[in-house]
């Protein structure tokens, strides 16, 4: 696969995380207070003590690597980022599943305890989509380089050698005038 294509693979992935992360974060953030309390309660890892600092700093994570995604600046370390926070989505789903909570994730609001009916193909599809979602970063992980990004692509050392030889013969061109 040549590079120019693996670009614009990386740059479809990193628009595409760019907007779940924004409309994830964003659903969250104009959420009640009460609304985001119930949804990291009902995980039941956190102590309460921590539950209104996640409240906000979970949604404002999501919004900001959405947002360095969607110009395509640190995209590496966004996709890192953003990995991550699916591997803690993954381990979160999967934990109350298996503690035999029934829960919505919240992961686009709402949350919460709900009824039973579904638990097996809620959890699944929700894991499974978040798998997807981890695929997605570690490809950008591994080709950060994409197209219509802020982020210079990296210098190659071929490239440097001609910007200096061009530089070394405007140089010899106007000691010679």
């Amino acid at each position: 696969m040549s590079s120019d294509t693996r670009a614009w693979i990386g740059t479809v992935l990193r628009l595409v995380l760019s907007g779940i992360l924004f409309w994830s974060g964003l659903a969250k953030l104009l959420e009640t207070d009460q609304s985001r309390r119930e949804a990291i309660l009902a995980y039941r890892v956190f102590p309460p003590s921590w539950i209104e600092f996640l409240g906000w700093a979970l949604p404002a994570v999501e919004v900001g690597l959405a947002a360095l995604l969607l110009i395509g600046l640190f995209t590496r370390f966004a996709a890192i980022g953003t990995a991550l926070l699916m591997l803690g989505f993954i381990v979160g789903i999967a934990s109350v599943w298996i503690r035999g909570y029934s829960i919505d994730c919240g992961c686009f609001g709402g949350g919460g305890n709900v009824g039973e009916n579904g638990k097996a193909w809620r959890y699944t599809s929700e894991i499974l989509r978040d798998f997807l979602f981890l695929g997605m970063a570690t490809w950008l992980v591994a080709w950060p380089t994409t197209k219509l990004s802020l982020d210079r692509p990296p210098l190659t050392f071929d490239d440097s050698d001609d910007d200096e030889t061009t530089d070394e013969n405007e140089t010899l061109e106007e000691q010679s005038r």
